[in-house]
């Protein structure tokens, strides 16, 4: 059972459902229905996820053995044997472009697909070069943040198809993929980042710990919210220059959930002692919220059905596969 824990937790079982969902997404945007595609699509946004945390515990053994809170990492524990994970980096990849021949299996080769190609292997080689230099390249957040971008480009452009709502969401994505690793991520493992000669954003804006209190400067602040603000300007973006259609109660919730993210935003900016299990909550709350916002979005073009299911479905994933790996929902550990 220890086994399966460990593995679980170096996979992050529990927010795949989540961070699979963009190519799937990208299809349904461009009107592909078929579930045989959507759920090839998943295993494809699955394999392309796990291989960049696997890959990324991999390349940090060394370092994550001089932080305390990281010893219970599966790799730096020696539950899973490093030679282990690199196999399975490899398989991932393997299992990745096996799914994608699948995938067009009796179909004609053309310039969409192979500009689709190129985008998995643009993203690979961005999300490599992140995982394993990328504590010593200041803004390599951008770098994996292009990278889950391309993936969902990925999705549509599997099928020949793009449109301006494509576009707007491969901006939300890589918005959202900065966000969440160079601000969130930033804000949380500033008590131990310096420890590890990290070289991000945060620490580079002047982020730091002193004591139980932690600093956030006005830079990296208005740093964090700039990407927020224009997130929440692209999603309205459809409706005012693209004459979508939408409903009320759409428009109504759409401007909740973007009210909630920023609200959490703003928690999180302005907090003064540095609490994990506080900043964890705040991250959680705002990615269940973001993850919601380009479904209700889509309402129009998905319809409601649809939409509610992207919905639901990371937040029922987590639910469910969040015990594997021994921790209390909605209190992670790390």
């Amino acid at each position: 059972m220890k086994k399966i824990i460990a593995y679980a937790r170096l996979l992050r079982l529990p927010g795949i459902g989540a961070l699979a969902l963009p190519p799937v997404i990208a299809a349904l945007t461009i009107g592909i229905t078929d579930l045989y595609d959507i759920s090839l699509l998943f295993l494809i946004g699955c394999y392309s996820v796990v291989y960049g945390f696997v890959l990324n515990d991999y390349a940090d053994i060394k370092i994550d053995e001089k932080v305390q809170i990281l010893h219970g990492k599966p790799l730096v524990s020696g539950r899973i044997k490093p030679r282990n994970a690199l196999m399975i980096c490899i398989l991932l990849i393997l299992l990745t472009y096996l799914s994608i021949f699948v995938l067009w299996r009796g179909t004609v080769i053309d310039d969409f697909k192979i500009i689709a190609i190129l985008c998995i292997f643009l993203a690979g080689t961005l999300g490599s070069i992140y995982d394993l230099f990328g504590k010593e390249i200041p803004g390599s957040d951008f770098f994996v943040a292009l990278s889950m971008s391309l993936i969902f480009l990925f999705g549509a452009l599997s099928f020949g198809k793009t449109n301006e709502l494509i576009w707007i969401i491969f901006i939300l994505t890589f918005n959202q993929t900065l966000h969440m690793n160079s601000v969130e991520g930033g804000i949380k493992d500033a008590d131990h980042d310096p420890k590890m000669g990290v070289k991000n954003v945060a620490l580079l804006s002047g982020v730091k710990v002193r004591g139980i209190n932690i600093i956030i400067p006005n830079s990296f602040k208005a740093f964090s919210i700039g990407i927020r603000l224009f997130s929440s300007v692209l999603l309205f973006t459809p409706f005012i220059f693209f004459n979508y259609s939408y409903e009320i109660w759409q428009i109504a919730l759409l401007s909740l959930g973007i009210i909630g993210v920023l609200f959490f935003s703003f928690k999180l900016l302005t907090i003064k002692t540095f609490n994990r299990s506080q900043i964890r909550k705040y991250i959680g709350i705002q990615s269940f919220l973001r993850y919601s916002l380009v479904p209700l979005m889509l309402v129009s073009i998905v319809g409601v059905t649809v939409a509610v299911i992207l919905i639901i479905f990371p937040i029922a994933w987590y639910i469910i596969f969040t015990p594997l790996v021994g921790e209390k929902l909605f209190k992670p550990r790390m």
